[in-house]
């Protein structure tokens, strides 16, 4: 049974802890609002930027981290950006429950806590990031991140 989170912002006890949810790619997010206007198409889950000399697409996913101590899991709701041909084929099997693939992307938001200057590959558990994916990270640090993202 999992315990009542206390939220800094109502300061109601909820049973479940909130998703850290980015509404936006970090490139739209940055964009002028002449820019959103003419050169993005932005909805709940697919992003596409069209500049002059390129497109980025972005798709919203779900990242779980793993929380040793505690029965949930504390879950991003992030951004990454696709190439062409996996955005299209992404877009094309939205609604298909059936259709099984994986993606490469590239992370499109910032995540506190965490250095991404340099890719980094999946293997590197030297990086903090990979190590916490792996090995999950304790409730007091999950809820410390929550309290942080959520402006507590």
């Amino acid at each position: 049974m999992p315990t009542p989170y206390h939220c800094t912002i109502c300061g109601q006890a909820h049973e479940d802890w909130p998703a850290l949810v980015y509404p936006t790619p970090a490139a739209y997010y940055h964009l002028t609002e002449t820019e959103k206007g003419e050169l993005a198409t932005v909805s709940d889950d697919f992003c596409v930027i069209t500049y002059e000399d390129q497109t980025d697409r972005f798709i919203r996913t779900v990242l779980w981290q793993e929380v040793t101590d505690h029965p949930e899991d504390l879950h991003y709701g992030l951004w990454v950006s696709l190439s062409a041909a996996s955005f299209a084929d992404y877009e094309a099997h939205y609604n298909d429950e059936d259709h099984q693939t994986e993606y490469f992307g590239w992370l499109a938001n910032p995540l506190p806590d965490y250095d991404f200057s340099v890719s980094i590959p999946h293997e590197d558990f030297d990086h903090p990031f990979v190590r916490d994916y792996y090995a999950g990270i304790p409730r007091k640090e999950a809820e410390r991140r929550i309290h942080a993202m959520m402006g507590g």
